[in-house]
């Protein structure tokens, strides 16, 4: 399975309302819930109506779409991780998966991830 390394930095946050998010950009990824309005976007496109941000996070995503029938992809990758006390941030989409991991640990994840046979790809 390919890994494919995304070149930019990402910011997680909890914003008042989506009137500052520029819908143009690559990669934001919005959530609603009856508790909260969620954002994970390229740092350099943090809105200014953040109520909370937690910055550093580099991000990955598994390469091709994934079948909705596959079973356990997010699972393998994400325990993996843990055992080597990684913690992550996944998203999913309606393609594939996308992990997060704090900047620090970007390249260890990296280096494990290769160690179990992961082709990893760079941007």
């Amino acid at each position: 399975m390919e890994i494919k390394m995304i070149d930019c930095e990402f910011s997680i946050c909890k914003v008042e309302d989506l009137s500052q998010i520029t819908l143009s950009d690559p990669f934001y990824f919005i959530a609603i819930t009856d508790e909260e309005l969620s954002l994970v976007c390229k740092s350099s496109s943090v809105p200014q109506n953040c109520i909370e941000c937690d910055h550093d996070w580099r991000a990955f995503r598994i390469e091709g779409q994934l079948d909705f029938s596959l079973v356990g992809i997010l699972s393998k990758i994400s325990a993996l991780l843990a055992e080597n006390e990684i913690s992550i941030f996944a998203i999913s989409t309606f393609n594939t998966d996308y992990i997060l991991v704090k900047k620090h640990n970007f390249e260890k994840a990296i280096v494990c991830l290769e160690a179990e046979g992961y082709d990893i790809s760079k941007p």
